[in-house]
């Protein structure tokens, strides 16, 4: 069976339990958590792929991965998921989760590239904008690069503007070639 339908199904009965529980938000941190442990800490997944490992002992690794208090549903939900042998693909559930917590709840993840660092206000300013044409919540992210040497890039869902003058000098140096 592949692996993405699997992690999607799981994920899917995780947040409708979440949801009959009225703890969908604090789930979501979890996976969160245990999504970016994932990523960060590669020395995780192969601890938890390695079938000489107790289940005990994977499921201490998970609990501690998913943050500092996770909730009961989240205990109950990597026993099961070790119970049956789906470890393998819990990085995926994760993200899986948070990807339908996020459609269920209408948040966009939005981003905002500068070449210098914004004032709140600003950054206030355009997640307000986004949040307009989106009619939902954004979770923004800024970061600074000084590569674009100035302006602004602006990413959320499948829309991206760049309003950066590196661009500018390339469409410039393209139109002179």
């Amino acid at each position: 069976m592949d692996l993405g339908v699997i992690s999607v199904r799981y994920a899917r009965a995780l947040l409708k339990s979440a949801s009959e529980l009225n703890n969908e938000d604090a789930v979501c941190r979890d996976m969160l958590c245990l999504g970016r442990c994932y990523l960060e800490v590669p020395q995780l997944r192969s601890a938890i792929a390695n079938p000489m490992l107790q289940a005990d002992k994977k499921e201490a690794l998970l609990v501690t991965a998913t943050g500092s208090e996770p909730t009961e549903l989240t205990r109950r939900f990597l026993a099961l998921v070790l119970k049956e042998g789906r470890e393998n693909a819990l990085q995926f559930m994760a993200a899986s989760y948070v990807t339908l917590y996020r459609k269920q709840k209408n948040i966009t993840c939005g981003r905002l590239i500068t070449a210098t660092a914004v004032t709140p206000a600003i950054e206030e300013k355009m997640r307000q904008m986004v949040e307009s044409k989106t009619r939902g919540t954004v979770e923004f992210n800024t970061e600074v690069n000084p590569d674009i040497i100035g302006g602004f890039i602006l990413e959320y869902d499948t829309y991206r503007m760049d309003a950066s003058v590196k661009s500018g000098l390339r469409k410039i140096l393209a139109e002179l070639k």
